[in-house]
């Protein structure tokens, strides 16, 4: 550090101490037909929002019906046996609200948020999507267009093509492999198929609804048993999983993009989900290593090679299933270079204990983010969803910042040798097959694949 950087580093104040959460009230119940609902008191804005999960989402036909909670999901706001797509857009502009409708792998959700004076008739809205959907046909037709349209774009985007190759290869024939459906499957969807999946999973029994928002506990709850206590119970659907193989040594797989000037560039392993021990531990030994922007990974590729602007990795969990990546977008002739790099860090992670002052700096670091993000109705929203969704214990947030500030030097250490296989990792390259071909061969045995997913001999 030169004179100048040791005089200005000086003259920043050191960090006060951590300020403490203040949890809004929560309420937890459960009405007669199944339905879990959450609802946090959060007065600081006259605002609300009302969101309702189901425990179903795309790999519940993946291996079937590639995609379908996803058309289910954005048709089933199109309207109700009680009002049109104009009609709910118009009453939500009443409710100074939005509607927000999706599906990942493992939920679909409807979502609305409006003014807190309007918390009955929103939780209405909710409910009646969720229960009388009538799918019109015409709205059908141009939603699969909508998604004809994206899945073109799709096909010519690295980042997707190697999160779908990824998956792929890390799930095999599990349901998790399938991130998005082909054009033909798309083209293939009945209106008979959207009503089947929204008659078996949308369902109390399968549904959890989080509240947020400037209201009474009680008289949010008046409003939700109103909506959606006559809700059928169903059945709560099953999940078919499978068994995972596990290969040994380092898989390449390369996406031929012709004529790219830039490839994208994977490591991947399979890992754990939230509920494992060990879950925050990898997400700690994760922000030193490439999940945070002043991490080592950022260090030595954006700022010490100048290879990308945006390089970095992530600790990612669906229900069942895990895994841990590091990614980058860079110029093709340094892709060799890049994951010769990814590697390195990687494997510095697992042979050498990171610093007691590194360690407080990501520490203070995943504090401060989470404290942020759980500032607002939204972002509490968000982190309540993924707490019931994943199944967490109650007291999950309020105990993050204690469990992260708990982890120590040997755990990072321990973590990362565990769920960091670099040796046995599994590695995806997206670019122009002539540009880039011999350097992904240098980390093992190439294996070919066009940009429709189809294996190129």
């Amino acid at each position: 550090m030169s004179a100048a950087e040791q005089a200005n580093a000086a003259l920043v104040p050191a960090l006060g101490p951590e300020r403490p959460v203040v949890w809004p009230p929560r309420t937890v119940r459960r009405l007669g037909n199944g339905m879990q609902a959450v609802l946090v008191e959060a007065h600081g804005v006259p605002r609300l929002t009302v969101e309702l999960l189901l425990r179903s989402g795309n790999a519940a036909t993946a291996l079937t019906v590639p995609g379908l909670a996803d058309m289910v999901a954005t048709t089933v706001r199109t309207g109700t046996a009680r009002r049109s797509r104009r009609q709910i857009e118009e009453d939500l502009r009443r409710m100074g609200g939005e509607l927000a409708t999706g599906a990942g792998a493992d939920s679909s959700m409807i979502a609305a948020d409006g003014l807190a004076e309007a918390a009955g008739p929103l939780a209405e809205l909710v409910a009646e999507i969720a229960r009388e959907a009538t799918f019109p046909e015409a709205e059908f037709e141009h939603e699969r267009q909508q998604a004809i349209e994206a899945l073109k774009l799709e096909r010519v985007t690295p980042g997707f093509l190697a999160n779908e190759r990824m998956r792929r290869e890390l799930f095999g024939a599990h349901p998790y492999a399938v991130i998005s459906p082909t054009i033909e499957q798309v083209e293939g969807y009945h209106l008979a198929d959207l009503r089947a999946f929204y008659t078996h999973h949308y369902v109390a029994s399968n549904a959890l609804l989080i509240a947020v928002g400037d209201f009474s506990a009680d008289r949010m709850m008046e409003h939700i048993e109103r909506a959606f206590g006559s809700w059928p119970s169903g059945e709560q659907p099953a999940f078919e999983d499978s068994l995972l193989t596990r290969w040994r040594g380092r898989r390449v797989h390369l996406v031929h993009l012709p004529e790219t000037t830039q490839a994208r560039v994977v490591v991947a392993n399979r890992a754990i989900t939230r509920q494992h021990p060990d879950w925050t531990r990898l997400a700690v030994a994760n922000a030193i290593y490439g999940g945070a922007f002043h991490s080592r990974l950022v260090a030595n590729i954006r700022e010490q090679k100048g290879y990308t602007y945006s390089p970095g990795s992530q600790a990612q969990s669906l229900r069942r299933q895990g895994w841990f990546s590091a990614q980058a977008a860079v110029r093709n002739e340094v892709v060799a270079a890049t994951l010769t790099e990814i590697f390195y860090e990687m494997d510095r992670m697992r042979s050498l204990p990171v610093g007691a002052e590194e360690l407080a700096e990501i520490q203070n670091y995943l504090t401060g983010v989470f404290s942020l993000g759980v500032a607002t109705q939204d972002g509490l929203r968000r982190q309540l969803s993924t707490v019931y969704l994943h199944e967490l214990p109650g007291d999950y947030l309020e105990t993050y910042r204690e469990r992260v500030r708990a982890v120590t030097i040997e755990q990072v250490l321990e973590a990362a040798r565990k769920w960091m296989d670099s040796a046995n990792a599994l590695v995806v390259v997206v670019g122009d097959r002539a540009q880039v071909a011999e350097q992904a061969a240098l980390f093992g045995e190439v294996n070919l694949w066009d940009a429709d997913g189809k294996r190129i001999e």
